[in-house]
Parts: structure tokens; sequence; C-alpha cells
């Protein structure tokens, strides 16, 4: 059996953990430069707020029932799924992470007339150690377990904890399930479905094998076959590692100095190095990219990025990040309103596999004992601790004015009790 455990409203649910006062009033979160709600509490749900809304559009709601609004804050709330995977890591027999706020549980070993209890308390563990609310579904397939979690979270009296083991319990679920709302059936294949008159997941079990795979290749029937419980989806008992990783953000407003333009890309190569080390990788190629904002029409427009090839791959953040601005310096045009820059590793492998050169001129077990006294420096004593000179003092040219506190990784902002 397999169990995923999903977190209600996740960015919405890390506000309130740190604010009870939040609890019953409708909450929104939005995306970088404050853009668009990416979080919705249940009460702004009922409002009509919906996901991806911009939030010019939603101003005369927020000021008529009194919304909360906030702006990402990612600090707060990696350090936060990080709590809820710790827990879910202690209780469950194994877990497959599949996103910020959703795991996998395998639940081999727990007899099927506990699994319902069982879950209940895992959900009632999470939500006493982290402060989060989460719903857990289970069934005999991964994809089942999405469903059955979906089920948690319209139905209250179900107390955080969906099992569909029996037959005709799955059946009828899927009589009135959404097609669109099945794992692995994205919009392009839902519209392909209404189109031929089938709108949920009992009809789509009905159709042919063959009619599936005809339609949407292995990956259709793999869907087809996980609603009728057989599992096709496998369980990874560890996270894979990144293939690439990329950083990069919009900002506010166009930024027209080479200097701001600098210290952003030297920022971002220097996350995108402490991810990579994170996973005990390195990346044999960096690339760096600007460009100009396609909507102002007033303004000349430049894009560009260029590639860079390490001889030798690479996890230091000093030959990154100095790459990394060689790279800028030849991308950037004066003149230009830049709106969005980014940095990208790609070409990863795991560090004990590098092969060396001969002519390697950089002394890499300085560089790797360096690395390893920074990391452990910015673990102890808080993010960006020591960081490299390029990263400048003013890094954020992004729009955050709803930001709320870092509760748990900043010591400025560890919330004070008075007695």
């Amino acid at each position: 059996m397999f169990g995923l455990c999903d977190c209600n409203n996740f960015f919405v649910s890390c506000e309130r953990a740190f604010n009870p006062s939040l609890e019953g009033r409708p909450v929104v979160v939005l995306s970088n430069n404050d853009g668009c709600v990416v979080s919705r509490s249940n009460e702004a749900k009922a409002l009509g707020i919906k996901m991806g809304q911009p939030l010019y559009q939603i101003r005369a709601l927020v000021n008529a029932h009194n919304v909360a609004v906030y702006s990402s804050n990612y600090h707060l709330y990696g350090d936060m799924s990080a709590r809820v995977m710790q827990t879910l890591r202690q209780h469950a027999p194994a877990i497959e992470i599949y996103s910020i706020d959703e795991a996998f549980l395998l639940l081999d070993g727990i007899a099927a007339d506990r699994l319902k209890e069982w879950g209940e308390k895992l959900a009632l563990t999470v939500r006493r150690n982290t402060g989060i609310p989460v719903s857990i579904g289970i069934s005999h397939t991964k994809t089942l377990a999405k469903v059955a979690s979906k089920l948690c979270k319209r139905y209250p009296k179900l107390n955080s904890a969906c099992l569909m083991h029996r037959k005709e319990d799955i059946e009828k679920v899927l009589t009135n399930y959404p097609i669109e709302d099945i794992w692995g059936i994205g919009r392009r294949h839902s519209k392909m479905f209404h189109n031929c008159g089938i709108s949920t997941g009992k009809q789509f079990c009905s159709l042919s094998e063959e009619w599936v795979n005809r339609r949407m290749g292995i990956t259709g029937v793999r869907t087809w076959r996980e609603l009728q419980g057989t599992p096709c989806i496998e369980f990874s008992h560890q996270t894979a590692d990144r293939q690439s990783i990329m950083v990069s953000r919009s900002f506010s407003k166009e930024l027209y100095e080479m200097e701001q333009l600098r210290e952003t890309v030297s920022t971002f190569a220097a996350i995108a190095a402490e991810k990579l080390r994170s996973q005990h990788s390195v990346a044999q190629e960096l690339q760096v990219f600007i460009l100009t904002n396609r909507h102002r029409d007033d303004q000349p427009q430049y894009h560009d990025g260029r590639l860079l090839h390490f001889a030798t791959p690479t996890d230091s953040t000093l030959e990154i990040v100095n790459a990394a601005i060689a790279l800028l310096k030849e991308l950037f045009r004066e003149g230009y309103g830049y709106k969005k820059t980014g940095v990208r590793l790609s070409k990863i492998m795991p560090a004990n596999a590098v092969q060396g050169t001969l002519f390697d001129t950089i002394d890499r077990p300085k560089h790797k004992q360096l690395m390893q006294a920074i990391d452990k420096i910015n673990a102890t004593l808080g993010k960006d601790s020591v960081k490299i000179v390029s990263q400048g003092s003013i890094t954020d040219h992004t729009n955050r004015e709803h930001l709320s506190p870092q509760y748990t990784t900043r010591w400025e902002d560890i919330i004070k009790v008075k007695v």
C-alpha cells in the first residue's frame, strides 16, 4: 500500500503556524514580486479568489473582506517543509519526497485494518510537531493515494486520513471524480477527453488499454493501470539528485547598472553552488542569461545567454561565481533595462566521480576545505553569515511588501514570548 501526505494550503499554513490570529481569516500568499496568488486559505477560496489570479484583480475583495496578504517567504517554507519531512521519516516505513509540500509513503508491513487509524495518528503528529495540517491518502497505488488525499481536503469528517482499500469504494469515488484532477492527466489530455465525452475517472478506466496507449502513450497506460489498482509507478527510497540547477528571478523594476546585475548573478551562482554541494555533486557546465522586459514596447529589447564548460567539474562557489561574472560581462549591454537574469548549472555528476586533469590550476583540496567551512558556518549562524564579496550587501531587487519574518532561519526573527 502507498500513502500520500499533502500539506494543506502549505504556504498559508506556514504563515498561520506562527500567527494564530490568521486562523479563520482569508489569507493569500503571492508569487515573486507580489504578482499572483500562489496559495489560498479555504476562506479565500470561498470568496472566489482563484489560483494564479493577479493581486490587482482582487484588491476590492482584499479590502472588503480583510484578506491577509503575504509575500512568498521561501526561507520559512523550505525550513517548515524539512520539518514535516523529518516527522514523516520518523513514523513511516519509507518516504519519497515529491515536492515541497508532498511526500509519498511506502506502507508495507502495516496491516490493512490499521491503516486508517495509523494515517489519522500520523496527521495528528505532523500537526503537533510542526503546526502544519496535512491530508493523508492511502490506497493500492500512488495515483489512487493522490485521489484519496484530495478527498481528505474536501471532506473534513475523514479526519485527515482517507483509506481507499475496497474495490467498490474506489469505483464509487472514480464515478464522480473529474478526469482533469487525476495525477498524470494534464490540460491537453483533459481537453481531448472532454471532447470525446469522457469526464470522470470511471469513464477513463472503462476505456481499452489499446485506446489509451494510442492516444496517450505509455505514460497514459501507467495512469490507467494505477487507477485500476495495479502499481506501475515505482517508489524511490532516495530523492533523486537534480540533473540541472536553475536559480533565476524577475525584478520588481528594470536594472540598468552592471553592478546591480553583478551582485544578483553572484548571489544566484552562490545559491546554485550551495545546492550542488548539498547533494554531493559537481557541475561541468554553467549558463548565465539576461533579458529585458518584453512587455515594455517603449523600451529597446535584448536577451542573450552564454554557456561555459569547466575543464574539471566543480562545486566551488569561488570558481562558479567568478565564471558567472565573466559570462555576465560578455552579455551586458549599456542602455537596456534588464527585467530578469538567471544562472543554470548542468551536466551534473557525483562529486566522487570527477576525473582530474594535468593542467588544472586550482588547488581543489583547499577549495573543498573552504567550502565545507563556509557551509558549516552558514548552517550554524544563519544564511549568508559568510558570503562572497561580489554578492554585495543589496541583492534583493524583488518587490516583497508583505513579507513575514523568517521565524525559523534568522536569529533576529525568532518569536519572543512574554511571560
